[in-house]
């Protein structure tokens, strides 16, 4: 296939499935149905021109018909006042009338049966016009029940396909606040048991301790300077160890209530 012919098919195919597209079948059948009207208008004028001529014939031949009774009864009185002649022209003159209305007469008959058929063209025509306009409107009413329901189940589908990713929604938050919950009672568990500590209690038990070490360091210090100076250094020393050894009590219960 030359590149011409493919580039061809494709805009016809194109064009055909656009069209296809934008057709509506309601609008085609209007459409059929408006020229069939029309064809059938058409037809009503045909047969009215027909019986019109027809109409004009019969008057032609009535008007030579009486214009041959006439020459007729100018023949009669021309042969009763013995006027040979001018019966003899009379007669004359109504065989010339006479051939005349025998060839509207026949003329007559042919447009009389062109109309007869005409006519009965016509009401064929009209009853499948009728039964085609029948046959649309059921098309157009079943076509439009169907292209109703069609949004309806398209309108539907839309929304369970919503209210789908809403429960997915729903469960993914309904998950997410049940492993927070779980964590959180892990969490608290461990705490319980001492597994996991208190950081801030762990903090401020630490700073105690390292305070009130530095305050019994500081008292022994001072002490000893005493013993050295005032020369009780057995008792003095012994004092001071009692308040070291009263000190260092106190901080570990610092420290373990802080651990607590």
């Amino acid at each position: 296939m030359s590149l011409m012919k493919r580039i061809s098919l494709i805009f016809r195919s194109k064009a055909n499935k656009a069209l296809d597209r934008a057709e509506d079948p309601r609008e085609t059948l209007d459409y059929s149905y408006q020229r069939q009207v029309e064809l059938l208008t058409k037809v009503r004028r045909g047969v009215a021109d027909v019986a019109t001529s027809r109409k004009r014939v019969e008057l032609q031949v009535n008007q030579l018909e009486q214009q041959s009774n006439k020459l007729t009864e100018q023949a009669q009185k021309a042969i009763s006042m013995d006027r040979e002649d001018l019966a003899r022209e009379a007669l004359t003159r109504k065989s010339g009338l006479t051939q005349q209305i025998a060839d509207l007469k026949a003329q007559h008959a042919q447009l009389q049966g062109e109309e007869e058929k005409l006519t009965l063209a016509q009401q064929r025509l009209q009853a499948k016009v009728e039964s085609f306009r029948t046959r649309k409107e059921t098309i157009k009413a079943t076509y439009t029940a169907a292209q109703a329901q069609t949004r309806i189940n398209e309108a539907m589908s839309g929304i369970g396909e919503e209210m789908g990713d809403v429960g997915l929604a729903i469960q993914r938050a309904e998950d997410k606040t049940a492993q927070m919950q779980a964590r959180a009672g892990a969490i608290d568990e461990l705490i319980a048991s001492g597994a996991l500590d208190d950081v801030s209690a762990v903090g401020r038990g630490d700073d105690i301790a390292r305070e009130l070490d530095a305050m019994s360091s500081d008292a022994d210090v001072e002490a000893e300077l005493a013993a050295l100076k005032g020369g009780s250094a057995p008792q003095q020393l012994e004092s001071s160890t009692a308040e070291g050894d009263i000190v260092e009590a106190e901080s570990e219960r610092h420290t373990q209530e802080g651990q607590a």
